[in-house]
């Protein structure tokens, strides 16, 4: 089954992100053997993030055990976050969920790669992102592309 949204801003006549989910579970409820969310997201909309957490919601409702698809929300959120903020560029968020788990990636075209720092105590909402990637993902990294970067992290199936 494939399923495309198309999320505009009013006036734009559906120009915007494009949501496209694929193989998610058929009619008996049963996970299709590999399933994919692929999302553009706009330069610097921050509306992408929740719609991105939403859209990941519902790709995982089969998966997983209790609370494993709100920790690869929580991570995926932080990921789409980053790319937003820190590069000030569209990207392009793709979630994979096959017999071996789920792989989150967030592709942007900055080239600068992200490390894990230590979040700096006066301040509650940065520095946190890649540490939480680094603690709870069950494997996590950065890839170059020709122009820019993918980051991605891995949650086991059976991981709990």
């Amino acid at each position: 089954m494939r399923r495309q949204l198309r999320g505009g801003r009013p006036g734009t006549a559906g120009a915007g992100p494009v949501t496209t989910v694929e193989g998610t579970a058929d009619g008996g409820g049963e996970q299709a053997p590999e399933a994919q969310l692929r999302r553009r997201l706009g330069r610097a909309d921050l509306r992408a993030v929740p719609e991105s957490r939403h859209d990941l919601r519902r790709l995982l409702r089969h998966w997983g055990r209790p609370g494993q698809s709100e920790t690869a929300e929580l991570l995926t959120t932080e990921l789409v976050t980053n790319a937003l903020v820190h590069t000030d560029r569209a990207a392009v968020l793709t979630a994979t969920v096959g017999p071996r788990g789920l792989r989150v990636e967030v592709r942007d075209f900055v080239d600068h790669e992200p490390r894990p720092r230590a979040p700096d105590t006066g301040d509650g909402t940065h520095g946190r992102g890649l540490v939480l990637v680094e603690c709870l993902a069950d494997a996590w990294g950065v890839r170059a592309h020709g122009v820019g970067k993918a980051v991605w992290f891995e949650l086991g199936a059976d991981a709990a």
